[in-house]
C-alpha cells in the first residue's frame, strides 16, 4: 500500500467560476477568513478589477499568475543537527512548498499594509509582485540570501 501524497483538498479543489483556475482557488482558499469564501472571492475578483485598471498591457489573470511565479523560491534553509549543532541547511524547494510560501508572502505582505480595504492592498502587492518588487520578493530575496549564505553546509543536506 503506497502512501498518498497529496490531501484530499488537492482531489476536491474545484476551479474558481470566472477564471476555471485551480491556482485561482487555491489562492481563494488561503485569502479566506472564517469559512467566509464569498467574501474572499469578492476581494479577490474586485483585486482582478483594479489590476485591470492600473495595468493595461497585461490581464488581470496574467498579473496574478506573473506575480506567484516571480515570489516562489527556489531554494530555502531548513535546520540541520549534525554533531550537537545546528546548521542552517540550503535546500531546493519543491513546488508544492513554493506555491504555498509564495501565496503566504503575498497574503502577509497585503494583511501588513493598513488604511486601505483589501482588494486594493491585495492588487497593489501583486502589481508589485509581478513588477518583481514589494514586500513579497523582499522576502524571497532574503531566503535565497540566507541559502546562499549557507552554501558552505550544504554538503549536510542527505
Amino acid at each position: 500500500m503506497g502512501a498518498k501524497s497529496f490531501t484530499v483538498s488537492r482531489t476536491a479543489l474545484k476551479p474558481d467560476p470566472v477564471h476555471g483556475s485551480l491556482v485561482v482557488a487555491k489562492f481563494i482558499n488561503c485569502l479566506m477568513y472564517d469559512g467566509k469564501k464569498s467574501t474572499a472571492q469578492k476581494v479577490f475578483y474586485d483585486a482582478m478589477e483594479i489590476i485591470g485598471e492600473k495595468v493595461k498591457d497585461m490581464k488581470p489573470i496574467e498579473v496574478f499568475e506573473t506575480a506567484i511565479n516571480n515570489v516562489k523560491p527556489n531554494i530555502e534553509t531548513r535546520s540541520r543537527r549534525v554533531g550537537g549543532q545546528n546548521y542552517q541547511v540550503p535546500m531546493a524547494v519543491n513546488r508544492k512548498r513554493q506555491q504555498s510560501l509564495a501565496f503566504r508572502w503575498i497574503l502577509e505582505a497585503a494583511r501588513a499594509k493598513t488604511g486601505k480595504p483589501m482588494c486594493e492592498r491585495l492588487a497593489e502587492e501583486l502589481i508589485a509582485a509581478s513588477r518583481r518588487e514589494g514586500a513579497a520578493i523582499a522576502n524571497r530575496e532574503n531566503v535565497h540570501k540566507m541559502a546562499e549564505a549557507n552554501r558552505a553546509f550544504s554538503h549536510f543536506a542527505w
